[in-house]
């Protein structure tokens, strides 16, 4: 029986509306919140501002683009150099991020007036199956990391086996659990890896007793205004080329899954203004940078829930979390094996999601120029190169094969045109 598929378009029901939304809440939450606190903020500023920021990506996309906008890992670096170096600190990130955002609505823009054929030809099959493949694997470290396997002196047995626990109910949540239980998995498999964590003394009660009542009921996210300073926006602007390479990216993955070409309807020019408009109004007003979120993707790829409105709802729950106090310390209180184990299943789901194009496509390797393009792809987005931009901005991974991928079909095609290439198609 193929799993039960519920449409960008579609409305559930309340009893189911409610469970859903929290699933793609909790999915994004470990990784958004980690962002302010690198950055020594108040968190529920950037819970408000992603909540908004979703349900403005939302509008814009008219409804047809079902995408989450958490905290933006590309700004980290130029932020802590600028947070470090800058008299005004972290309001001078904020004048960075605003002009960031608004540098990417005028990239929608340009988009809307040129189109999109171009992506067909700087990125075709070959080399967007790899650059989406690598968003889901470059993230494969941060969840193993995450959840205490890598990265300490010693592993922690008690977090092996909630790392499992979790990972467990993720994997054979989705075969075994029928009905509406089927389209919950990441929901059950959190609530089963908190559960696992009071049995092995990973948490104690007492620990997260004393966690959700230290907060007030209700609290003020904190707003502030950003300080524009020219040298600030030169050390955040690089970052551009990041994001806009993600974006594509995470646009290409969420059409595969949903089985929509979402980059031409509703068209890139209005997700890349989305995300780019949110990201100028969050850090006008003291947050951090939004980007489509790679953990949503994974959580429409393991569940096949693709509505827009649960989206929408999960970004209500992340708004009213900022204000309440000891609900949003009872989610962070979660153990990073817990998350750790949710995402290395969301993260491999990108990765296939990036196999799943070629295969679709029909990708032919007795073509050299496919069997090479996948190949550098691959590698250069695998290997730790990086191209560093000033003292603040370094490109690598998946933003650096992107950029790879694209300088090598564009060869390709002005090699096709002068008629110089012995596969070419008649």
């Amino acid at each position: 029986m193929s799993k039960r598929i519920i449409g960008i378009d579609e409305r559930p029901p309340l009893a189911q509306f409610i469970p859903l939304s929290l699933q793609h809440m909790f999915a994004m939450f470990g990784a958004s919140v980690l962002v302010p606190i690198l950055f020594g903020i108040d968190a529920s500023i950037v819970l408000f501002m992603n909540g908004v920021g979703t349900l403005i990506f939302i509008v814009v996309t008219k409804g047809r683009a079902p995408a989450y906008l958490g905290s933006s890992f590309a700004f980290i670096a130029p932020t802590l150099y600028l947070i470090q170096n800058h008299p005004a600190g972290f309001r001078a990130a904020q004048g960075g991020f605003v002009a960031v955002g608004l540098a990417g609505c005028v990239v929608a823009f340009i988009i809307y007036k040129c189109g999109t054929n171009w992506i067909d030809i700087v990125l075709p099959p070959a080399a967007m199956g790899p650059v989406v493949a690598l968003i889901g694997l470059e993230l494969a470290g941060s969840a193993a990391e995450t959840a205490g396997l890598v990265g300490v002196e010693q592993v922690d047995p008690r977090a092996v086996v909630v790392f499992l626990v979790t990972l467990g109910f993720a994997v054979f949540g989705q075969v075994l659990f029928r009905g509406f239980l089927g389209v919950i998995p990441i929901l059950i498999a959190i609530i089963a890896g908190y559960l696992s964590c009071f049995l092995t003394g990973l948490v104690t009660i007492d620990q997260v007793v004393q966690q959700v009542t230290a907060p007030s009921a209700l609290v003020i996210p904190h707003f502030q205004t950003p300080v524009f300073d020219a040298g600030a926006i030169l050390v955040m602007m690089p970052a551009l080329l990041v994001i806009l390479s993600e974006h594509i990216g995470h646009q290409v993955v969420t059409s595969e899954i949903v089985d929509r070409n979402l980059i031409r309807d509703p068209g890139l020019h209005r997700s890349i203004f989305g995300d780019n408009f949110s990201t100028a109004l969050s850090g006008f007003l003291g947050s951090v940078p939004t980007t489509t979120y790679g953990e949503n993707i994974g959580v429409m790829a393991v569940t096949g829930v693709y509505s827009v409105w649960v989206i929408g709802g999960a970004a209500v729950c992340s708004i009213l979390l900022s204000f309440i106090g000891p609900v949003a310390a009872l989610i962070n209180s979660i153990p990073g094996a817990v998350i750790g184990g949710i995402s290395f299943l969301l993260y491999g789901m990108i990765g296939t999601s990036g196999l799943r194009i070629l295969v679709d496509q029909k990708v032919d390797y007795g073509k050299s120029r496919n069997l090479a393009m996948t190949s550098v792809i691959f590698v250069t987005g695998l290997s730790g190169i990086a191209i560093n931009l000033g003292a603040t901005i370094q490109i690598t991974g998946m933003a650096l094969a992107a950029l790879v991928g694209m300088g090598m079909g564009l060869v390709f095609y002005l090699l096709d045109k002068l008629k110089l290439t012995n596969d070419r198609d008649a």
